[in-house]
């Protein structure tokens, strides 16, 4: 590369990281290497390949672009899932740890959160992450072995103040961890901000086709990432390398992708403030939404997630996830496509989430044809609207 990452701004590195060497005739783009076993005689060096369960010459590139973007020393670490990165993020925190996290967190999180409470006694304590005060008197309550943060919050969209939550969780002797999957290493670099650790769906955005399950463990500290590097080894929560390779092409147009799923997601955010079917609206964008002011000061952008509140609760909801016919009803966000779902719809969601609350994830289609999918889909859930509709407990514009 002719500058260092550093020189460079993050959309460009998206593009430049994790390039093989500028040779006579090399390939231009990292090759898919499909190997499980590599010729090694003797005692293997610290960095032979000799068994992909421990390291691909596939992965590397990955891993470094990842970092180049999160602003991190140390290579990222690959995982075979989300979930698998969140594992191996909690496997930090030691049996019968503290752990203080947000109520309205990742609902697998917090499932996976509850399982290490009844196998290895973890005290989970559950805040909204947005209550700065609150959350630095739990982590003062009694000793924390980690303050788990999404910012913003998934399905929720609150931000978190995260410069005062790293300054208290170290004032505390806790890690700091953050999953990055919403806001993306374009709107926050959270190790920049001096947290231990950051966690990404690579599923998400980092991919963005709705093609790979992938998941990213990133760390400045060389003791925990010789930590977390042993989890995955040992547990064997490994990622393919086509799926790997597969995420670093995508990766080429995360700037492209976010820079327009943002400006669409404001855009609609905008118009459905004052659309007659709608109850509630959360977007950071909106200036009357509650992390308006914090997105604005600490985020590069706002986002491409919409929480929407219908009028009409629960069925009106649901009878808008039939009737759209751009938008796709599924699961999971941060595709080119747009997607949108009723959280509550999973028995597992937190209790403290609406049952009506749409979560949209905006794609990168023309603005004009999701609008106008949305729109009729939003007038055709009024026959679901019953005589009486919820009290908002939805904080938005």
């Amino acid at each position: 590369m002719p500058h260092e990452p550093a020189d460079l701004s993050p959309s460009t590195v998206a593009v430049t990281a994790g390039r093989p060497a500028r040779t006579q005739g090399g390939p231009l783009n990292p090759p898919l290497v499909l190997s499980s076993t590599y010729i090694s005689t003797g005692v293997p060096g610290p960095d032979e390949l000799l068994y992909a369960r421990a390291g691909t010459e596939t992965w590397q590139p990955f891993e470094e672009a990842l970092a180049a973007l999160e602003g991190a020393r140390l290579p990222g670490l690959v995982f075979g899932s989300g979930m698998a990165a969140i594992a191996a993020a909690f496997s930090l925190v030691p049996v019968g740890g503290r752990v203080v996290m947000p109520r309205h967190s990742y609902q697998v999180t917090l499932g996976y959160a509850q399982e290490l409470t009844a196998r290895s006694g973890v005290d989970v304590v559950l805040v909204d992450i947005d209550d700065t005060a609150a959350v630095l008197a739990e982590l003062a309550a009694a000793p924390t072995s980690m303050l788990w943060v999404e910012s913003p919050t998934n399905p929720m969209l609150e931000v978190a103040d995260l410069p005062a939550l790293v300054a208290g969780a170290h004032a505390a002797g806790a890690l700091i961890a953050v999953d990055n999957t919403f806001a993306t290493p374009l709107g926050q670099r959270p190790l920049s901000m001096g947290a231990d650790l950051v966690v990404h769906s690579v599923t998400k955005y980092l991919a963005g086709h709705s093609d790979v399950v992938l998941g990213a463990v990133l760390t400045d500290d060389d003791a925990l990432h010789a930590r977390v590097l042993a989890h995955r080894t040992l547990h064997g929560a490994i990622a393919g390398p086509f799926e790997v390779w597969l995420a670093l092409r995508g990766l080429r147009t995360l700037a492209l992708r976010v820079e327009r799923s943002q400006a669409t997601a404001a855009e609609l955010a905008r118009r459905l403030v004052g659309h007659p079917d709608v109850l509630e609206v959360r977007h950071p964008s909106l200036p009357g939404d509650p992390g308006h002011e914090r997105a604005a000061r600490l985020m590069n952008g706002f986002g491409s997630i919409i929480g929407v509140r219908p009028r009409g609760g629960a069925d009106a909801a649901d009878a808008v996830t039939r009737a759209v016919r751009l938008w796709a009803p599924a699961t999971s966000l941060g595709g080119v496509e747009s997607t949108l779902e009723r959280r509550r719809r999973f028995a597992t969601e937190s209790l403290t989430v609406p049952e009506d609350l749409l979560r949209l994830s905006v794609g990168i289609e023309d603005v004009e044809d999701v609008w106008r999918d949305l729109d009729q889909a939003l007038r055709a859930s009024r026959a679901a609207v019953p005589a009486e509709e919820p009290a908002g407990d939805l904080a938005g514009a």
